[in-house]
């Protein structure tokens, strides 16, 4: 597999840097200044400025839903709401610029780190490439970390020094990939608390200890992709990971012999009637 250059390798941390770790280190400041158990009434007296905010689309209906529906989390606001939150509900002091812009390096405050992260994340979003300069990287990696420190704390900062060195590997599924199979498994989990086990379900997991490959075939409606992720479910337990394949090209572009992976084909010859294409394929 190709190593990745040192462009893309700046541009693969400065993304888990900003998409993993700053969102921790903004909610462990917004949880701070809203503290979970007073977050519903807070959010409830403040109504009429949220819906000042809907209302000037600063807040979309997404976000509006997360704040209406149910009990307010704040593991569920991403880091758009959190600063948007923070920035009309409290007292807090603003960038000398504003926090639309980069604030200067002796800028310190929370405000400014908040608007420091919001600035590198917009920057991030609208790149277009995968690529990032190294000296752009390292001045970027300084901003951000030491926000995440002030923000968020000495761990999250050391989490931030381990990340810049660690080893980075080029993962073949694309992003938006993994990210649609993550919902898809998170799906599949969901409906797995009411799989109840029969002889069958044991059998495939017996046969899968000491074969790689396993065939389940049925009639219809019987239950064959119910027991494949439930099967796969398991494994992911062990360590695996879970990949549904869509096309056979898919398991060649996906496969890595260095990790342990499941491959889910499902309804492999056509759904409810045979497919020429896909049996030929």
């Amino acid at each position: 597999m190709a190593s990745l250059s040192e462009e893309e390798e700046n541009y693969v941390r400065l993304a888990l840097l900003l998409r993993g770790v700053t969102p921790r280190a903004v909610r462990t400041y917004f949880d701070r200044e809203f503290p979970p158990a007073s977050l519903p009434s807070t959010l409830s007296t403040s109504h009429n400025t949220l819906l000042d905010l809907k209302v000037k689309r600063i807040i979309n209906q997404a976000q509006w839903n997360l704040l209406r529906n149910g009990v307010p989390d704040s593991k569920t606001f991403d880091v758009t709401l959190m600063i948007c939150l923070i920035r009309n509900l409290t007292s807090i002091n603003p960038p000398i610029n504003g926090f639309d812009t980069l604030p200067q390096p002796g800028e310190i405050t929370p405000g400014s780190d908040l608007a420091r992260i919001k600035y590198y994340r917009n920057k991030l979003a609208h790149h277009d490439s995968n690529t990032i300069d190294t000296a752009y990287f390292n001045t970027a990696w300084r901003d951000i970390s030491e926000a995440v420190s002030r923000l968020g704390g000495q761990t999250m900062y050391q989490e931030c020094q381990d990340l810049k060195v660690m080893e980075i590997v080029k993962d073949p599924i694309p992003w938006n990939i993994k990210e649609l199979i993550k919902k898809q498994i998170e799906d599949w989990e969901k409906k797995d608390k009411m799989f109840v086990n029969t002889r069958a379900s044991d059998y495939v997991m017996e046969r899968l200890q000491d074969k790689s490959c396993l065939t389940l075939t049925a009639p219809s409606g019987v239950g064959k992709s119910f027991i494949a992720r439930h099967t796969s479910l398991l494994l992911k337990k062990e360590g695996y990971t879970i990949i549904p394949v869509y096309s056979p090209t898919d398991i060649r572009d996906y496969y890595q012999p260095d990790k342990q992976t499941v491959f889910i084909v499902d309804d492999i010859c056509g759904n409810f009637t045979a497919n020429q294409q896909q049996i030929d394929n």
